[in-house]
């Protein structure tokens, strides 16, 4: 038998193989074909190699890679893999073969090849598992403890509480589950939208994967084998949110060189080797960077060394005993005890694949392979990281929800903030058991919020999200697959109640301000695309955010110390402040900032030129690109962070977003044909071919198309004589 390749109206690839092996080639090679500078992208930033072509702008992630060791992490797995599930690791295999066979043809479409001067390289069997590590290190927030440390030394303990929001750099997720008793169909409905940094080419991929064994539609990782996070098998479908849970810790090391190398103190009071070498990063146009990769007992140190950490090293340390069920609101954290001057500070990152050399790989097939929510509950017990909170629902009408992924049972504190790796009492002792949920009502909403995940993490969304995708769910008795989408696009913004709260309060006013003012109060909330209001509103609270980080109550923090350039997005005061703003508005106290004249200033400021343009004018995509590209004007956008529709400003900063559904869709579990999805771009990831930005209208007006599993329905573009048959 070939292997086929089919092609839907939207240019999306549907494959057909004689087996799981020979379609997992396929899936590499079309991948290839489709996304090669995408692909080799994602390879060099795992390697931290994509310095060598991008330039001196990449180099930061490129050391941060190499000293958090995720090429050495993406081996050790790989090797351990072959060793536990050697089926798995063959499937990868074929995948990676896939992949060098198809990157010749798709680089030689792609211009972006030329333009740096960059062949196209080869592919290790390793490299889909860097790839995985490399999209996901940064994904449960861990750089929020650098924030948090901060904040608490210089604000106190309660700054934990009032500033404790998915903040820079968090990915999210909107998704709902309803049981048949809530469909028109009797069967239940799945749907959704992962929130991600929007990038070009997209971070997923819809694809179809057809063998014997399985006929799977759903959105891949470019990279990456199989479909790990939303897919219809036919019998039963599942989704994904970010369970927000906290399983990576941040350990300061005391460091010392000696005549044999570096040593680490650890808790016992004993200097131990530590792992040191020197790697050399090359940097186009700027020849080389050397890089000192050293790894204590805890994990790799990615910041600092034995010569100290700018800003680190003579800080104070705090250590603190918290209650592990404490509420974030009543965090207890006792004096501080000076840090050990005798030794420099660095940090080492400890984070699961690197301890157990394992990244949840071996659940990938047997999702594939699932016909019921018990085969998918099953599979996922194998689920490492990301952590998330798992959706799913088959034809009998059985239903699930659960998280998925691996959290080391540890004291709070390692939660909470940096922990010293000298003293006793912070090592990993286990796994939480993942909790399961149920259904209320015949719905389950997951937003980021804090629900089945909140013993296993810190700062989750604010409820917003939740709250109204399930009031909207409410006001039906019965949805069918046609009528999700409406809740997609919702735009109602309920963060912004604290905020024209101290607006309603406001007297003396200028003439212009009380007519802003009065504007405010009785606009309707939407973020619209078309709202001049919502624009008032965005520029106003922009006025708020930025007179709360220049009062001096905050200037201790807005100068982080010498971390990693990586990280600092998380440390940016004017962020926090705009991602907590009605945690902050709403506080009894706060540091003696009268935050009602804040408001009447901003007001005040604001009237003299409101914006008298809609929403979307300042509001727009801004995809990231490996090649910045020239100046251009990407559409407008409807919708705000704690809006369902979540395309992310940053208050304060910017209006652009960075950060919006890098997909939707909705699975009909009556009939997989009625199921729909959307990306904000296209299939393809050349420019200017057809398919390279065709769904970005349907994604800007919240449509989605319609997914088509009849093969008669499809155009065949490539056939190839299957590997297991030339053997």
């Amino acid at each position: 038998m070939t292997t086929e390749t089919y092609r839907d109206t939207w240019g999306i690839p549907h494959l057909r193989a004689i087996s799981a092996r020979e379609l997992a080639r396929a899936q590499g090679r079309v991948t290839a074909v489709d996304r090669a500078w995408q692909l080799e992208v994602e390879r060099h930033r795992a390697q931290g190699t994509s310095a060598s072509f991008l330039g001196a702008s990449a180099l930061p992630w490129d050391v941060f890679a190499r000293r958090a060791r995720l090429d050495d992490t993406a081996r050790r797995c790989f090797a351990a893999l072959e060793r536990r599930d050697p089926e798995t690791a063959d499937w990868v295999r074929a995948y990676v073969d896939g992949v060098n066979a198809g990157l010749p043809e798709g680089a030689a479409r792609t211009p972006e090849f030329a333009r740096v001067g960059l062949a196209p390289g080869r592919w290790e069997p390793w490299t889909p598992l860097g790839v995985w590590l490399g999209t996901h290190i940064l994904f449960t927030g861990f750089p929020a403890k650098l924030w948090r440390e901060e904040a608490i030394r210089h604000l106190g303990p309660d700054a934990v509480g009032l500033f404790a929001t998915d903040g820079p750099g968090t990915a999210g997720s909107n998704g709902w589950l309803l049981s048949g008793t809530r469909t028109t169909t009797g069967l239940p409905l799945l749907a959704g939208d992962p929130h991600r940094f929007l990038e070009e080419p997209g971070v997923y991929q819809q694809i179809r994967l057809s063998c014997p064994e399985f006929d799977v539609i759903g959105l891949a990782v470019p990279g990456v084998p199989g479909i790990a996070h939303f897919a219809h098998t036919g019998p039963v479908a599942w989704s994904i949110t970010n369970a927000m849970a906290d399983y990576q810790d941040l350990y300061r090391e005391r460091l010392r060189r000696t005549g044999a190398g570096v040593e680490a103190l650890g808790p016992e009071g004993v200097w131990q080797r530590a792992v040191r070498c020197v790697e050399v990063v090359e940097v186009a146009g700027e020849g080389v960077v050397e890089v000192e990769i050293i790894e204590t007992e805890r994990g790799p140190v990615i910041a600092g060394g034995p010569e100290g950490l700018g800003g680190l090293e003579g800080a104070e340390v705090r250590t603190c005993e918290v209650s592990e069920t404490s509420d974030l609101d009543g965090e207890d954290v006792p004096s501080p005890l000076p840090l050990p001057a005798a030794h420099a500070t660095a940090l080492a990152l400890r984070y699961p694949p690197r301890v157990t050399e394992d990244l949840g790989f071996s659940a990938l097939l047997p999702l594939l392979r699932a016909r019921t929510v018990t085969d998918v509950d099953h599979a996922l017990d194998a689920w490492t990281e990301p952590v998330n909170v798992v959706q799913a629902a088959d034809t009998t009408g059985a239903v699930l929800h659960r998280i998925a992924g691996r959290v080391p049972v540890r004291p709070r504190t390692n939660s909470l903030r940096l922990v010293p790796a000298w003293e006793k009492g912070h090592e990993w002792r286990g796994w939480h058991t993942p909790p399961y949920a149920t259904l209320d009502n015949g719905i389950a909403v997951m937003a980021n919020q804090r629900g089945p995940a909140a013993p296993l993490g810190i700062e989750f969304a604010p409820p917003h999200r939740a709250n109204r995708i399930r009031t909207l769910l409410e006001q039906r008795p019965t949805w069918s697959a046609t009528d999700l989408p409406a809740i997609h696009t919702d735009t109602h913004l309920a963060s912004a109640a604290p905020l024209l709260n101290h607006l309603a309060a406001l007297t003396a006013l200028t003439p212009e301000a009380t007519r802003l003012r009065d504007r405010l109060l009785s606009w309707n909330r939407h973020m619209d695309a078309d709202s001049t209001e919502a624009a008032v509103y965005a520029a106003l609270r922009t006025a708020v955010v930025r007179r709360l980080a220049a009062h001096p109550a905050f200037a201790p923090l807005t100068e982080p110390p010498a971390y990693p350039e990586v990280l600092l997005p998380w440390m940016s005061l004017t962020a926090r402040i705009g991602f907590a703003l009605e945690h902050l508005l709403k506080a009894e106290e706060l540091y003696g900032i009268d935050r009602r004249e804040t408001v009447r200033a901003a007001l005040e400021e604001i009237a003299t030129a409101p914006p008298a343009t809609p929403w979307s004018d300042t509001h727009r995509v801004a995809p990231w690109r490996a090649l910045p590209e020239g100046p251009y004007t990407e559409p407008g956008l409807a919708g705000d962070h704690d809006c369902v529709n979540c395309t992310t400003a940053v208050p304060g900063i910017t209006d652009l977003a960075a950060r919006g559904p890098a997909a939707r869709y909705v699975w009909d579990l009556n009939d997989r044909e009625n199921s729909r999805w959307i990306v904000p771009f296209g299939a393809d990831g050349v420019p200017g071919n057809p398919h390279h930005r065709d769904q970005l209208p349907l994604w800007l007006r919240g449509e989605l198309a319609q997914v088509i599993t009849d093969w008669t329905r499809l155009t065949l573009e490539h056939t190839d004589l299957a590997e297991e048959a030339h053997a």
